[in-house]
């Protein structure tokens, strides 16, 4: 038996909320494992000042039933076909930000913000969107390996956030990734909450303050992280 792929094509989804005001700004959501577009743009919303940039939320291409409901969640990928997947999704995220670009073409500034599995995506987006990335946040996951320190160079500055209870996103893992962000010249804060693996109202206060500083209103200044 040979296994072979085959490309085909297929459609993905993703939520977009303009403010009132032509906007400058654009934040882009990427959600978890088995969440959905509708679950991130919670969190982008929670966010203060949120209400003052384009939201952007992209679903995982990757559809199915959470077990034993008829709800329709997502995800990003699997271990199988793992280059293919990636190279699809990045294909997928390219042109929802182009067509983003294109509707809304004031907002020329960028900060990609992911939660658990979505935090590979938005270091993935960050490193190879046309338009150059302001930011990064990332709670509650890593980067992923083959992202070099001259890819990650590209990203303007990145939060990288934890929960001390959250088994899955480690102090060792947060620890990696600050020396990878900081051997590729990445400004870089972390925080650091009391809480496991989740987004929280504090986790959204230190997202808005670290849009606030280092992209929206003037130079980097230093994030204080909680503990």
């Amino acid at each position: 038996m040979i296994a072979r792929p085959i490309p085909t094509g297929t459609h993905g989804r993703y939520l977009v909320l303009p403010p009132l005001e032509a906007p400058a700004f654009v934040v882009v959501g990427f959600h978890g494992y088995a969440e959905t577009a509708e679950t991130q743009f919670e969190r982008l919303q929670m966010i203060p000042g949120s209400s003052h940039w384009l939201l952007v939320s992209i679903q995982g291409l990757h559809r199915f039933y959470r077990r034993r409901s008829d709800e329709v969640v997502a995800s990003w990928m699997t271990r199988q076909d793992r280059d293919l997947a990636i190279a699809d999704n990045l294909t997928y995220v390219s042109r929802v930000l182009d067509d983003v670009s294109r509707e809304w073409p004031s907002a020329a500034r960028m900060a990609l913000v992911g939660f658990s599995q979505g935090v590979a995506m938005a270091y993935r987006a960050a490193v190879t969107a046309s338009q150059p990335a302001r930011g990064v946040i990332a709670v509650g996951g890593d980067i992923p390996p083959e992202l070099d320190r001259w890819a990650l160079g590209r990203i303007g500055a990145a939060l990288a956030v934890r929960g001390r209870k959250d088994e899955w996103y480690t102090a060792e893992k947060q620890a990696a990734d600050l020396k990878r962000l900081g051997a590729a010249g990445v400004p870089t804060e972390s925080l650091t909450f009391d809480g496991g693996h989740e987004w929280n109202a504090e986790v959204a206060r230190a997202s808005g303050e670290f849009l606030r500083l280092n992209h929206l209103h003037g130079p980097q200044q230093q994030l204080r992280a909680s503990g």
